[in-house]
């Protein structure tokens, strides 16, 4: 069975920075494309970044050139840094995971496992 675990989120004011973090356990992480997502109230989820098992990263627009994901296979974990964030980022943060290679940013219905969420508040 494959878990994941989130951890780092909290509250930051507009500019600051945040770094998530994602322990994947049950299975080898190197084994599967990973991902973040975030939700806002009343929507869907929706990517934020995938890394795939090749390294390849994947970006939304609306994060490009402040959020960095990576991954350290011989951890097992996954890193989001997050930085100049805006109020907009607020969201409930997930991460994911899909078997195989993913080199595109992952949608949520694509997913074959979930973490339970992490919140980032950003103020003004």
């Amino acid at each position: 069975q494959v878990r994941l675990v989130e951890s780092g989120g909290g509250s930051v004011q507009a500019g600051g920075s945040l770094s998530l973090s994602c322990v994947v356990s049950g299975y080898p992480s190197s084994w599967y494309s990973m991902a973040w997502f975030r939700q806002f109230p009343g929507k869907e989820r929706e990517g934020v970044a995938t890394v795939s098992t090749d390294g390849s990263v994947r970006y939304a627009d609306s994060v490009k050139g402040r959020f960095t994901i990576s991954r350290d296979n011989a951890k097992n974990t996954l890193y989001l840094q997050m930085n100049s964030l805006k109020p907009e980022d607020t969201a409930m943060y997930y991460c994911a995971a899909k078997i195989g290679r993913v080199n595109w940013l992952l949608r949520h219905y694509e997913a074959d496992y979930w973490g339970q969420g992490t919140q980032v508040t950003v103020s003004t």
